[in-house]
């Protein structure tokens, strides 16, 4: 706790909310989550060293923002389109059963997931941001927590993800009155298994796979692409052995959402 109260003193004039210490969840008590937590305290702090030893606060600019990489690469965003908004998605991806056929293997039906605000970090402090799904997955969202602050971060709600049917992933950027950033349905354009070593879910689940997604018709706030990267868990076992009819498996995310300038 005294590490905490250190870092909210100290972070007042970056360009993120001050951490917070969580409630630890039955996850983060085993020693992987520890140490987990404790790399990512580790660089909160160091960057709030550098921060203290700049002669302004650092600036907010999303165009010194770099999408992830990874192997096989995604396609680029297409020409002409700039960064819009950075989230960090932290949610479940949703699986069915037939339990009829003893043979059968999970079905995706879709992900839920609440957005928060990581813009200015992902320009700022990438290694930081890199550091946020991993460290949000260890913690559990309940429904007052969704509508506030991320754990640990403290970072504010910046939109909403459901699908709208088993094909269209949607993003609402528009919940909140101070940052109306559009809507999108979207399809799937491309896709990229996660990196080996990517985090591991809760229950040992491997990161569900990275994803280029386009904007459909009726997308607003001249939102064109959506990124998924820097997963976190998600994935479904391999088969339905002991599994429900239904079930969810937790996750996160980094999303990218790209625009084209009016």
């Amino acid at each position: 706790m005294l590490a905490s109260t250190l870092l909210l003193t100290a972070l007042g004039a970056t360009v993120f909310a001050a951490p917070v210490f969580p409630d630890i969840t039955a996850a983060a008590e085993v020693p992987e989550t520890i140490d987990t937590m404790t790399e990512y305290f580790t660089l909160l702090a160091e960057k709030v060293q550098q921060s203290r030893l700049m002669s302004a606060a650092p600036v907010c600019d999303l165009s010194n923002a770099v999408l992830p990489e990874t192997n096989p690469p995604l396609p680029p965003p297409s020409a002409g389109l700039v960064v819009k908004h950075v989230a960090i998605g932290r949610g479940t991806q949703n699986y069915t059963c037939d339990l009829s056929n003893t043979t059968a293997i999970p079905v995706a039906t879709g992900a839920v997931a609440t957005l928060f605000n990581v813009s200015c970090i992902a320009a700022t402090y990438p290694d930081l941001a890199k550091m946020l799904a991993r460290v949000a997955l260890e913690f559990n969202l309940t429904q007052s927590e969704a509508s506030r602050k991320l754990a640990p971060s403290n970072l504010i709600v910046s939109g909403s993800h459901f699908f709208t049917n088993a094909t269209t992933p949607f993003f609402n950027l528009d919940v909140t009155p101070d940052l109306k950033l559009g809507e999108a349905p979207c399809s799937r354009d491309a896709g990229s298994p996660a990196p080996t070593d990517a985090p591991r879910g809760q229950q040992g689940e491997i990161a569900v796979p990275w994803l280029k997604l386009k904007a459909r018709a009726g997308a607003t706030g001249s939102l064109q692409e959506v990124y998924r990267v820097e997963t976190a868990g998600g994935s479904a076992p391999a088969t339905c052995k002991g599994a429900p009819a239904s079930f969810e498996v937790q996750y996160a995310t980094q999303y990218w959402f790209f625009e084209k300038p009016q």
